[in-house]
């Protein structure tokens, strides 16, 4: 049998528009002689719908949801995922579940059993387990249909499991033969790699195809990246759908074969593809339609503007350079270069008269103190007050172009350059910063030379670099990625790269100061294993052991 992988793009809580991406999906699949489609994890309510799933009106419209895409859809059947009730004795209301709409009706149910509690995700907190799974016929074959997490337990792949039970094993015991996956997946640098490798072993192992679709499309700062395929037991990759992008693909369920459509591969590409994507849907899923950005004449909101224009169009990007005291004539110049090769619009205000307001009304209560960073500070908060009166006349969302470097040690302005709606490049480093601004300029020269050239600098005291108070990027990075990402100690982190363990400790006090910070930052998107934000939750108030 034909069997389609509908790859699409939902909106949590968007029932309407949901539906008709499957419906549509699913009369296109069947046109094309299809007898079977699966859509992703909760492709009727969107992933993650989170505390939404306590509201009785929201579990409600999964049903009748669903009700209305079976009714739509006779003469194909569909697999989708959405919200159920759950059993009273649970002590939670609803369950993580999957439907076979066939035949106008819903033919078969099953639900996750494996909820998964680390980094973003928070399942147990929402829904129920499943306490069994079982198989169901179709076209000569028994399926196995698990969800997402369900796949991600397999003791012949990873040396530590997370859980005491696997549903896959249990399902291909009683004697299912073909795996089918519906996934929400969220994407991070090297996580396509895993997963295929991952769900490859789990082919090998028990000589079965393996169906993966997943979701693709930005949800708040997780981007799903798509990916879907379709693996023989071999763990071959017979099928293949886009990454980064809605797709529709095709395979044989018998000959196991199909489409292979072609993937943004690499580093750099994918993470780029990554901040695009999930910087449009963030946007316009939040009902936006222009962004915002302060254009300072450096890197990093050269790079934020790079992404919003191939985002959302460069006629609905507006740059803004706010020149200071401080600021030389070379950032004015460079942003004003970056603005005219990305086709933006660009306005300039000059803070200095501001500023010099700010400093005469202080000027009796400072009497008796130097200036200090409360003076850079005061520069800052000028431009993000700017900055958000665009915001609210123009009704478009300000973007903040603070790097990972930057948020991890604090190096950055509460209210000041950390104002905004959506924090594009908060989880990319700034070592990945010039990388990214590269692989811009290979596409097409939009960032100037000179900014990727000159020593980083917030420029708001005479001749500010970085590196003042700063170690190098390149020291900087690996230590905050093996602290951060990895939980490793100082002293391991020291060790293993040769730094000199007090600089370790001083870059670590520094990220453990500045969670007061992260904790009042916009939203950021994620693209590396562990991003600041929900997926990483620490106290405010504490004294860690450094």
């Amino acid at each position: 049998m034909k069997i389609a992988l509908g790859q699409i793009n939902p909106t949590v809580g968007d029932f309407a528009g949901n539906a008709e991406k499957i419906i549509g999906s699913s009369r296109n699949a069947q046109a094309a002689g299809a007898g079977l489609i699966l859509f992703p994890e909760l492709s009727i309510c969107g992933y993650p719908p989170r505390d939404l799933v306590e509201r009785a009106s929201f579990v409600e419209h999964n049903h009748e949801t669903a009700e209305r895409i079976a009714a739509e859809t006779r003469g194909i059947a569909v697999i989708c995922g959405l919200v159920t009730p759950a059993q009273a004795e649970s002590g939670k209301s609803v369950m993580n579940s999957a439907v076979l709409l066939k035949d106008g009706h819903i033919a078969f149910l099953q639900s996750k059993m494996l909820l998964p509690t680390y980094d973003v995700f928070d399942e147990m907190r929402n829904f129920a387990p499943a306490k069994s799974q079982v198989l169901f016929p179709f076209c000569g074959k028994q399926m196995a249909l698990t969800i997402c997490e369900d796949a991600w337990n397999d003791k012949h792949f990873w040396n530590k499991r997370m859980y005491t039970f696997d549903p896959v094993e249990a399902l291909v015991h009683a004697g299912g033969n073909f795996l089918l996956n519906i996934s929400a997946s969220p994407f991070w640098m090297g996580k396509r790699e895993l997963r295929r490798e991952m769900l490859a072993t789990i082919a090998r192992t028990y000589r079965l195809p393996v169906a993966m679709v997943n979701q693709v499309g930005g949800n708040d700062s997780l981007i799903f990246d798509g990916s879907s395929f379709l693996l023989n037991p071999e763990g071959e990759v017979v099928a293949q759908g886009k990454s980064f992008e809605e797709d529709l693909i095709y395979f044989d369920s018998d000959r196991l074969t199909g489409d292979i459509h072609s993937q943004i591969e690499g580093e750099e590409a994918s993470a780029y593809a990554a901040l695009v994507l999930g910087t449009r849907d963030y946007v316009r899923k939040c009902g936006f339609e222009r962004v915002i950005v302060g254009l300072s004449g450096g890197i990093d909101s050269a790079l934020t503007a790079a992404i919003a224009v191939d985002a959302m169009g460069r006629e609905n990007v507006i740059g803004v350079g706010m020149p200071g005291p401080y600021s030389s004539q070379g950032s004015i110049d460079d942003a004003q270069e970056l603005a005219q090769n990305l086709g933006i619009r660009f306005e300039m205000l000059c803070i200095t008269e501001m500023f010099e307001a700010y400093r005469k009304t202080l000027r009796p209560i400072f009497a008796g103190y130097k200036e200090d960073v409360t003076e850079e500070n005061i520069q800052s908060r000028t431009r993000g007050t700017l900055l958000m009166a665009l915001s609210n006349k123009f009704g478009a969302l300000v973007l903040s172009t603070g790097n990972k470097s930057e948020m991890a040690v604090g190096y950055c302005t509460l209210y000041g350059d950390m104002a905004g709606g959506l924090a594009v490049i908060s989880d990319v480093p700034k070592t990945l910063v010039y990388r990214l601004s590269r692989f811009v300029n290979a596409r097409r020269p939009v960032i100037p030379q000179a900014s990727l050239e000159k020593p980083p600098s917030a420029e708001l005291r005479p001749g500010q670099k970085d590196s003042d108070v700063l170690p190098p990027y390149d020291v900087l990075d690996p230590i905050l990625e093996d602290y951060v990402e990895e939980s490793h100690s100082a002293e391991q982190i020291a060790s293993d790269h040769g730094f000199d363990l007090r600089l370790v400790r001083d870059v670590i006090r520094m990220v453990e100061r500045s969670e007061y910070k992260r904790q009042q930052a916009a939203s950021g998107l994620k693209i590396s294993a562990k991003a600041f934000g929900y997926g990483r939750r620490f106290p405010i108030a504490a004294k860690p052991d450094i």
